[in-house]
């Protein structure tokens, strides 16, 4: 009996099953190792989402297309934030790179947590911080009468 073809032998890297598959998992700096993280914690990027990676994908001349029906087969939460994966060309269909200073997989990774930080939706995420410090300051207007000290009555 013979073994059923492979049907990815006669694809060339410009066919979609060839290209890369990138899951938020890979450069998010909230995971582990072993729950799927890649590149290095200081390398990797705070929660990424799948329009990041594309955007930055594709602000680098890089063919890409978001497959939101997909999960990280580690992925323990199966919720919105968490769901998709990146589909990333990095070949031609000669062989030759697509961009010339991303040529593995690992050299993506470790440019989208380089540039998702820089995003204007992350930058403007910042403004978001401003309100949390209003918390922390109401948070230290709270805690000032817990620190008297309490003595007894004489």
């Amino acid at each position: 009996m013979q073994a059923p073809p492979n049907p990815y032998l006669g694809l060339t890297p410009a066919d979609k099953k060839k290209w890369i598959c990138v899951y938020p998992v890979y450069i998010n700096s909230r995971k582990t190792i072993v729950e799927g993280r890649i590149i290095p914690k200081a390398k990797a990027v705070d929660n990424p989402l799948c329009s990041e990676i594309c955007d930055v994908c594709k602000a680098h001349k890089l063919n890409a297309e978001i497959e939101t029906d997909h999960y990280h087969p580690r992925e323990l939460v199966k919720d919105y934030l968490h769901q998709g994966r990146v589909r990333v060309q990095l070949h031609n269909q000669d062989g030759t790179p697509c961009n010339d200073a991303i040529n593995t997989r690992h050299q993506l990774f470790v440019l989208l947590g380089e540039m998702i930080p820089k995003l204007k939706t992350r930058i403007a995420g910042g403004g978001g911080s401003v309100s949390s410090g209003g918390e922390s300051a109401a948070n230290t207007q709270t805690s000032v009468p817990s620190k008297k000290k309490k003595g007894k009555k004489k």
